[in-house]
């Protein structure tokens, strides 16, 4: 019995760890209608701008805070630089420039950083609590990050569905020229989403990297798992990338903890099929398909 309690709450973790990422996904995805394959290797980029700062002394907050920042500017850098001059063409040649935002990054980051693996400190302690005289496999640096992303997907509920900025970020997104027509900035609308989804970006690298270890290539497979969880959800919901976190996060340690730790990529890749057959929008999906 406590083994299926420490692995339950080890896949919820897990999980957090997935739908973070996720969450910044469908954040680029419903702010412009495209998939950014680069969002990893950007938030691994400001993670180590913060583990830097650590380094010279800064406190973790003010790293974080950083961090933050600095994923905002960059996101919108790359929009305005990288993304917009293709943004006109074919919707693959924005996928293909956001692959070599992806390699850029992480050959930027082994340049000025190094490739040597580094401890990434954390702020909360990383024992776990003990009830009683039983030790739970949760830290409080699991509930910090947990109540980070819990957080962060109620923020984007309240800024797409309740605010104008976020009805102006969907507009922009789905029908530029009506948009433009109704008397909304279409150019700065992209860019701020762009520049949205690198600071949630920058918070899912931290969450992740909070103490874990960091190398340039330390976000490959939480992209992998991150966009098999917004896919599950719905590329249009953030509490789909939640639960599909959760779901993916519970699924490969149960698979992990009583079947085989090889299969787990074979069980997430079985998850992804199924869920696609019988619900190809996914789980939350507002709408039968769309245009991506």
């Amino acid at each position: 019995m406590q083994q299926f309690v420490n692995l339950t709450l080890n896949g919820v973790i897990l999980g957090a760890v997935y739908a973070a990422f996720a969450l910044t996904l469908v954040l680029i995805f419903r702010a412009t209608r495209i998939i950014n394959f680069g969002q990893g290797a950007q938030a691994m980029f400001t993670t180590y701008i913060a583990l830097t700062l650590i380094e010279r002394g800064f406190s973790y907050w003010l790293a974080f805070l950083a961090a933050l920042v600095s994923g905002f500017v960059i996101g919108a850098v790359v929009e305005r630089v990288i993304v917009r001059p293709v943004e006109t063409g074919p919707e693959i040649n924005a996928v293909i420039v956001t692959l070599g935002v992806f390699v850029s990054f992480i050959a930027l980051a082994a340049i000025l950083f190094g490739n040597t693996v580094q401890s990434f400190p954390a702020p909360f302690a990383l024992r776990g609590i003990s009830v009683g005289e039983v030790n739970v496999a949760i830290t409080p640096n699991d509930i910090y990050r947990l109540v980070a992303v819990l957080i962060a997907m109620v923020l984007l509920l309240t800024l797409f569905r309740f605010t104008s900025l976020g009805l102006q970020l969907r507009a922009a997104a789905f029908g530029q020229e009506v948009a433009r027509l109704l008397g909304v900035r279409v150019s700065r609308m992209l860019t701020l989403g762009w520049a949205m989804a690198g600071l949630f970006g920058s918070l899912a690298g931290i969450l992740i990297a909070s103490g874990s270890l960091v190398f340039p290539n330390y976000m490959d497979g939480i992209v992998v798992f991150g966009f098999v969880a917004a896919v599950l959800g719905g590329l249009d919901s953030f509490i789909g990338a939640v639960v599909g976190g959760t779901v993916l996060g519970l699924v490969t340690t149960y698979v992990a903890g009583y079947v085989d730790a090889s299969l787990v990529t074979l069980a997430a890749l079985a998850i992804l099929v199924t869920v696609l057959l019988l619900k190809p929008g996914g789980l939350f999906s507002s709408s039968v398909a769309r245009k991506v």
